[in-house]
């Protein structure tokens, strides 16, 4: 099995204590994480997101599941293509995210769970979706296999992701501005130092995480086929999949 990245020492002491450490910090950092996600990104997620939903197979009528959908950008991203035909289920396992994402998205249904234990049924979902969330999971084989399991045949997932740059101007460049700068920003514009911390340990895992070529491997392993990366800007990565 492949864990999406090695043990963040600094952060917790097993690995076994990652999931608890994790809802800890979204549940603090929650009231804040659109915020962020707006100035962070200069307020361009919301298109990035629906161009590569759409790019992706995003049609409407479908059911949709977002997995690790935090406060609900791409929920939101995923109700604007479906354009009021089809459905969406939130997943995340933290209830200060899912209290936010209720209250700011409530044309979509919200559930407690997690990526590797989708509370969903077998063969219900057209679509599935996670933005920016697979540093956060167990192991990524274990959580692939549940996307199959929850997908129809034929159905497309979307995986979006920011990747460590493979340049060295690349990395330097990201390196300034996660670690350093967007951290800044975070404690600047919200006053809270749960968020920046939470921004902190965004970076951490970025640095950390398996190359791509991993993931696009775990992919194929547990049978999608289909397998693809997009990439912008060298850092920002849209893997899709189709199940068999």
């Amino acid at each position: 099995m492949t864990a999406p990245h090695p043990k963040i020492a600094t952060r917790y002491a097993q690995d076994g204590d990652k999931s608890a450490y994790l809802r800890l910090l979204f549940d603090r950092g929650a009231p804040h994480y659109d915020r962020i996600n707006g100035f962070g990104f200069l307020w361009t997620g919301g298109l990035y997101r629906r161009r590569c939903l759409r790019k992706a197979g995003l049609r409407p009528g479908m059911n949709v599941l977002d997995i690790a959908c935090g406060t609900g950008p791409v929920t939101r991203a995923i109700l604007d293509v479906l354009r009021g035909s089809g459905t969406v289920v939130g997943v995340d396992p933290s209830p200060g995210m899912l209290a936010v994402a209720t209250q700011r998205v409530p044309t979509a249904q919200f559930r407690e769970g997690h990526a590797e234990a989708i509370p969903a049924e077998a063969a219900s979902a057209d679509f599935l979706s996670m933005g920016f969330a697979l540093r956060h999971v167990t192991e990524l084989e274990s959580a692939f296999r549940e996307y199959r399991r929850v997908l129809r045949p034929g159905g497309r997932v979307l995986v979006l992701e920011v990747s460590r740059p493979r340049t060295r101007l690349g990395l330097v460049v990201a390196r300034t501005y996660f670690r350093d700068i967007l951290p800044w920003l975070t404690q600047l514009f919200t006053g809270s130092r749960d968020a920046r911390e939470m921004m902190s340990y965004y970076w951490e895992t970025i640095l950390a995480c398996v190359p791509p070529d991993t993931i696009v491997a775990a992919l194929r392993a547990v049978g999608f086929t289909d397998v693809q990366r997009r990439t912008e800007l060298g850092i920002f990565s849209a893997f899709t999949a189709q199940a068999p």
